[in-house]
């Protein structure tokens, strides 16, 4: 079967499948079967790829600067609660799911490996729980965070005397 092309260039093979309408509606999904349609929600697979991520050693956070900036006001809100979907955007179809990711690493960890466990843990965290199978799992590293710059106060400089 081929998929759609979306935006950033990768087959939309979800989208498609839902395209196709009811062609293949038994093809081994338990979540369509014969008595009826689980639907799951994109903030669900959100949330469950969100959390699987944070549980692989060396994510320090995920999301952007931006994101994570909004994180922290939102932290000292009394009453606000941590978006664990932060840094963490889905595509969810009838039988698939894609996932991208931001992270900030920790220093000194090996990326190739954090990334090797990142994906292992986000693919199957959600097959087991939703039944979706996870055709991609997307990361982008956007920081490293060194423990030693929340430790510190930076020495600030005059420029003159």
């Amino acid at each position: 079967m081929t998929g759609t092309t979306t935006e950033k260039g990768t087959t939309d093979k979800a989208a498609a499948e839902q395209h196709n309408g009811n062609r293949g509606r038994n093809s081994g999904s338990a979540l369509v079967t014969d008595k009826g349609t689980t639907t799951i929600a994109d903030t669900v697979v959100q949330k469950i790829a969100g959390l699987a991520a944070r549980e692989a050693r060396g994510v320090h956070d995920l999301g952007g600067g931006t994101a994570r900036a909004f994180g922290a006001i939102r932290d000292r809100i009394p009453g606000a609660s941590a978006s664990v979907g932060q840094g963490v955007s889905v595509e969810v179809g009838e039988k698939q799911a894609a996932v991208d990711l931001e992270l900030v690493v920790e220093y000194g960890v090996s990326i190739a490996d954090l990334a090797r466990a990142v994906r292992r843990n986000v693919i199957t965290a959600i097959e087991q729980m939703t039944g979706l199978e996870v055709v991609e799992v997307n990361l982008n590293i956007n920081d490293v965070y060194i423990p030693e710059d929340d430790d510190q106060p930076r020495p600030t400089r005059d420029r003159v005397e």
